[in-house]
């Protein structure tokens, strides 16, 4: 007998994958940010610099489709070459 499917590559995303993923998103843009700003090259008497790292490629741990749902709902942008980088929400 076949076993059965818990979940096939054309099923959407759940609500809660899709919240997660976000999640991990800006966790990991933030992590990036924080080591681009922290690199050695900046001298402890400067005044620093922000980071100029708008888009980043999102974790491994989630498929495409995750991606491509947050890009259809308006959450992300795909920028190219695999990155993708936060569409800043409108109050």
């Amino acid at each position: 007998m076949p076993e059965p499917e818990t979940s096939s590559p054309t099923d959407p995303p759940s609500a809660e994958q899709i919240k997660k993923a976000m999640k991990a998103f800006k966790k990991r843009l933030k992590l990036s940010r924080l080591d681009d700003e922290s690199s050695l090259g900046h001298g402890p008497m400067s005044s620093g610099r922000e980071s100029g790292i708008v888009a980043i490629m999102p974790p491994n741990q989630y498929p495409k489709a995750v991606w491509d749902e947050l890009v259809a709902r308006g959450r992300l942008k795909y920028s190219g070459h695999g990155l993708y980088e936060i569409v800043e929400q409108k109050p």
